[in-house]
């Protein structure tokens, strides 16, 4: 399986993300910068965490509209698996790839420090690795991860089962507590914390390298391709 780590001028979370694919996953992976214009070759595609742009205008804003997310919105359509971890959350929100938008944390303070979170969704592709209910330890590293929508969009996404984690104590005043969504068709997947950074032990835990792990089953069992 090959995945596409996509740098931002001002991404800082590309470097964890590839590490995670390539040193935990033993997956191929490779650096595609914002200016690229075709994601041909790439089985998943990784949205990584920082200040694109430096957060000029709004979280996210600017990336949007770089060159590549017109293939990052492609490859959203035709069923390729999206992971966009805190900015790189906030980048496919204002893409349109998923609904809702975020504000600045309740506190109007920078947040930085594990949280648990409730595997509320094991149905996804992201997920499947997980059971239903679980907690799993993650950091968490944003100053505008207060997830907003309207109550038309909540009750679409409860519906749909689109929530997938939410936070067992609330850092950031986000509504109903969600920490991470994904879109109806289910592959595209928009989190604050951060799985990345806990894929091994030695870096504090590896609660996150399940949900890695579940991308990459679902790509094998949808390609019989057998581990």
């Amino acid at each position: 399986m090959k995945f596409a780590v996509i740098v931002f001028p001002g991404s800082n979370c590309d470097v964890d993300m590839y590490h995670a694919a390539k040193d935990e996953l033993g997956e191929e992976a490779e650096y595609v910068w914002h200016d690229a214009v075709s994601l041909e070759g790439y089985d998943a595609i990784l949205l990584p965490g920082g200040f694109s742009f430096g957060d000029y205008l709004r979280t996210g804003a600017i990336a949007r509209f770089s060159p590549i997310m017109k293939e990052v919105i492609k490859a959203a359509q035709d069923g390729k698996p999206i992971l966009g971890v805190c900015n790189g959350f906030q980048v496919l929100l204002e893409a349109g790839l998923l609904p809702g938008a975020m504000r600045r944390n309740e506190s109007l303070k920078f947040i930085c420090r594990p949280v648990g979170l409730r595997v509320e969704n094991n149905e996804t592709m992201f997920t499947s690795s997980y059971e239903k209910g679980e907690v799993i330890q993650i950091p968490v590293a944003h100053g505008e991860g207060n997830y907003y929508c309207d109550e038309t969009t909540l009750a679409s996404l409860k519906e749909n089962g689109q929530i997938v984690f939410t936070y067992e104590n609330n850092p950031n005043g986000s509504l109903e507590n969600i920490a991470g969504i994904v879109n109806e068709q289910g592959n595209v997947l928009g989190m604050m914390p951060h799985p990345e950074r806990a894929v091994d032990p030695l870096l504090g835990g590896a609660d996150g390298l399940n949900l890695f792990k579940s991308i990459v089953k679902q790509w094998r069992e949808s390609h019989a391709v057998k581990a």
